[in-house]
Protein backbone atom coordinates (compact mmCIF):
# COMPACT_ATOMS: atom_id res chain seq x y z
CA UNK A 1 0.00 0.00 0.00
CA UNK A 2 1.16 3.48 -0.84
CA UNK A 3 2.02 6.30 1.09
CA UNK A 4 -1.12 8.40 0.17
CA UNK A 5 -3.42 5.21 0.62
CA UNK A 6 -2.08 5.13 4.57
CA UNK A 7 -3.02 9.02 4.94
CA UNK A 8 -6.66 8.13 3.59
CA UNK A 9 -6.75 5.53 5.64
CA UNK A 10 -6.23 7.15 8.42
CA UNK A 11 -7.55 10.02 7.59
CA UNK A 12 -11.13 8.42 7.38
CA UNK A 13 -10.38 5.76 10.12
CA UNK A 14 -12.86 7.13 12.51
CA UNK A 15 -16.25 7.82 10.01
CA UNK A 16 -18.60 5.68 11.57
CA UNK A 17 -20.22 4.85 8.03
CA UNK A 18 -19.53 4.62 4.47
CA UNK A 19 -21.88 3.83 1.83
CA UNK A 20 -21.70 0.70 -0.09
CA UNK A 21 -22.44 0.34 -3.85
CA UNK A 22 -23.04 -3.23 -4.99
CA UNK A 23 -24.23 -4.50 -8.36
CA UNK A 24 -27.89 -5.81 -8.39
CA UNK A 25 -28.56 -8.82 -10.49
CA UNK A 26 -30.19 -6.16 -13.26
CA UNK A 27 -26.99 -4.65 -13.10
CA UNK A 28 -28.02 -1.79 -10.88
CA UNK A 29 -26.53 -0.14 -8.21
CA UNK A 30 -27.44 -0.65 -4.90
CA UNK A 31 -26.06 1.56 -2.12
CA UNK A 32 -26.23 1.25 1.63
CA UNK A 33 -24.39 2.94 4.36
CA UNK A 34 -22.57 0.50 6.64
CA UNK A 35 -20.03 0.34 9.81
CA UNK A 36 -16.43 -0.68 8.25
CA UNK A 37 -12.91 -0.98 9.65
CA UNK A 38 -10.18 -0.38 7.06
CA UNK A 39 -7.07 -2.21 8.63
CA UNK A 40 -3.71 -2.07 7.18
CA UNK A 41 -4.46 -3.24 3.36
CA UNK A 42 -8.21 -3.71 3.69
CA UNK A 43 -11.45 -2.31 3.98
CA UNK A 44 -13.58 -4.92 5.95
CA UNK A 45 -17.33 -3.63 5.90
CA UNK A 46 -19.87 -5.27 8.12
CA UNK A 47 -22.92 -6.52 6.84
CA UNK A 48 -25.74 -8.78 7.31
CA UNK A 49 -25.48 -12.44 6.24
CA UNK A 50 -28.41 -12.98 3.40
CA UNK A 51 -28.80 -9.27 3.21
CA UNK A 52 -28.97 -7.42 -1.09
CA UNK A 53 -25.29 -6.56 -0.10
CA UNK A 54 -24.06 -9.53 0.56
CA UNK A 55 -25.96 -11.29 -1.45
CA UNK A 56 -24.85 -8.85 -4.64
CA UNK A 57 -21.12 -9.43 -3.55
CA UNK A 58 -21.50 -13.07 -3.50
CA UNK A 59 -23.00 -12.90 -7.16
CA UNK A 60 -21.19 -9.88 -8.21
CA UNK A 61 -17.91 -8.66 -6.20
CA UNK A 62 -17.26 -5.58 -7.86
CA UNK A 63 -18.01 -3.01 -5.31
CA UNK A 64 -17.36 0.93 -4.48
CA UNK A 65 -17.13 2.71 -1.14
CA UNK A 66 -17.53 6.44 -0.55
CA UNK A 67 -16.62 8.08 3.11
CA UNK A 68 -16.56 11.49 3.22
CA UNK A 69 -16.55 14.04 6.58
CA UNK A 70 -17.10 17.24 7.00
CA UNK A 71 -21.00 19.25 6.82
CA UNK A 72 -19.96 22.70 5.45
CA UNK A 73 -18.08 23.28 1.75
CA UNK A 74 -14.97 24.08 3.27
CA UNK A 75 -15.05 21.24 5.84
CA UNK A 76 -16.18 19.05 3.02
CA UNK A 77 -13.35 15.43 2.01
CA UNK A 78 -14.23 11.94 1.21
CA UNK A 79 -12.66 9.25 -0.52
CA UNK A 80 -14.24 6.55 -3.18
CA UNK A 81 -12.53 3.32 -3.13
CA UNK A 82 -13.18 0.53 -5.76
CA UNK A 83 -12.25 -3.15 -5.32
CA UNK A 84 -13.75 -6.93 -4.65
CA UNK A 85 -15.73 -7.82 -2.01
CA UNK A 86 -15.18 -11.02 -0.71
CA UNK A 87 -17.94 -12.33 2.06
CA UNK A 88 -16.18 -13.55 4.91
CA UNK A 89 -18.98 -15.57 7.93
CA UNK A 90 -18.07 -13.65 11.39
CA UNK A 91 -16.56 -17.11 12.48
CA UNK A 92 -13.94 -17.16 9.65
CA UNK A 93 -10.49 -16.82 11.14
CA UNK A 94 -9.08 -14.05 8.81
CA UNK A 95 -11.51 -12.01 10.78
CA UNK A 96 -9.63 -11.28 14.23
CA UNK A 97 -7.92 -8.49 14.03
CA UNK A 98 -10.80 -7.28 12.50
CA UNK A 99 -13.15 -7.75 13.83
CA UNK A 100 -11.29 -6.43 17.10
CA UNK A 101 -11.06 -3.62 15.46
CA UNK A 102 -14.19 -3.46 14.61
CA UNK A 103 -15.76 -4.14 18.57
CA UNK A 104 -12.90 -0.92 19.27
CA UNK A 105 -14.90 1.30 17.11
CA UNK A 106 -18.36 0.72 17.43
CA UNK A 107 -18.32 -0.52 21.21
CA UNK A 108 -19.51 3.00 22.48
CA UNK A 109 -22.40 2.97 19.88
CA UNK A 110 -23.36 -0.83 21.27
CA UNK A 111 -23.82 0.07 24.96
CA UNK A 112 -27.25 -0.27 26.94
CA UNK A 113 -30.09 -1.62 24.52
CA UNK A 114 -27.67 -1.07 21.95
CA UNK A 115 -26.18 -4.54 21.36
CA UNK A 116 -29.83 -5.99 22.13
CA UNK A 117 -30.91 -4.17 19.15
CA UNK A 118 -28.23 -4.74 16.98
CA UNK A 119 -28.02 -8.55 17.41
CA UNK A 120 -32.34 -8.69 16.42
CA UNK A 121 -31.45 -6.20 13.88
CA UNK A 122 -28.62 -8.61 12.52
CA UNK A 123 -29.15 -12.07 13.60
CA UNK A 124 -26.10 -13.16 11.54
CA UNK A 125 -22.89 -10.55 10.73
CA UNK A 126 -21.00 -11.44 8.26
CA UNK A 127 -18.18 -8.64 6.41
CA UNK A 128 -16.78 -8.11 3.02
CA UNK A 129 -13.30 -8.16 2.63
CA UNK A 130 -12.35 -5.18 -0.03
CA UNK A 131 -8.70 -4.84 -1.17
CA UNK A 132 -8.48 -1.23 -2.82
CA UNK A 133 -7.93 -1.06 -6.58
CA UNK A 134 -8.97 2.40 -6.66
CA UNK A 135 -8.45 5.26 -4.87
CA UNK A 136 -9.64 8.71 -5.55
CA UNK A 137 -10.11 11.59 -2.86
CA UNK A 138 -11.19 14.86 -2.58
CA UNK A 139 -10.51 17.79 -0.03
CA UNK A 140 -12.64 21.10 -0.10
CA UNK A 141 -10.54 22.02 2.49
CA UNK A 142 -7.55 22.65 0.52
CA UNK A 143 -8.84 24.88 -1.89
CA UNK A 144 -9.42 27.69 0.24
Amino acid sequence: MTDDVDIVRRMFRDVPTCHLATVRPDGGPHVSPRWFVWVEDAIWVSTRVGDTSWEDALRDGRVSLEIDRGRDWLELAGARIEGIAEPLPAEHPDLRAPMSAWHDKYRSMLTGEGFERFTLAVPTLGFLRIVPAVVATWDNRSRV
